[in-house]
C-alpha cells in the first residue's frame, strides 16, 4: 500500500475537500484564507503540486477546474496515525490514548463512546480465540 505523506499545508486543503466536497481553487483559497495568511496564487501551485503528487484529482472539462480529494479521510487517517504511533509512542496505542484523554477534557458522550468501542473490540478479540 502506498504511504500517504501530506504536509500540513497539503491536510488543510484535503480538510477543506474532505468537508466541503469538489471545490475550485477559489473556493479552498476562501476558506483557508479565514484562518491562514496565504496569497492565491501559493494555494493555487500547492493545488497544482498536490494533482502531480496523486493527492487530488482535476476536473477540466469546465472553464474553472475542480478539484476533488483523491485520498480518503479515513484512509489518511489511519496512516498518519500508524505513523505516529510508531515514531511517538513506541508503537503503543494504549500510551496515545492515555496521552490524548489525560490532556483532553471528554465529554460523557465521548467517554461512553468510548466505553462502547472497548467493549466491541473486546468481544471481537475474544471470538477470535
Amino acid at each position: 500500500m502506498k504511504q500517504i505523506r501530506p504536509t500540513e499545508s497539503e491536510l488543510e486543503i484535503l480538510g477543506v475537500l474532505w468537508e466541503k466536497g469538489p471545490s475550485t481553487v477559489r473556493e479552498i483559497h476562501d476558506i483557508l484564507s479565514q484562518t491562514k495568511d496565504a496569497g492565491y496564487t501559493t494555494t493555487l501551485k500547492l493545488m497544482q503540486i498536490m494533482h502531480e503528487k496523486e493527492l487530488l484529482q482535476r476536473d477540466t472539462s469546465s472553464k474553472t477546474h475542480v478539484y476533488t480529494a483523491a485520498i480518503s479521510q479515513q484512509k489518511t487517517q489511519q496512516q498518519l496515525l500508524d505513523k505516529m504511533i510508531d515514531t511517538v509512542f513506541g508503537g503503543s496505542a494504549s500510551q496515545l490514548v492515555m496521552q490524548a484523554l489525560g490532556h483532553h477534557q471528554s465529554s460523557g458522550e465521548e467517554l461512553e463512546k468510548i466505553r462502547q468501542y472497548l467493549t466491541a473490540i473486546e468481544k471481537e478479540q475474544k471470538e477470535n480465540r
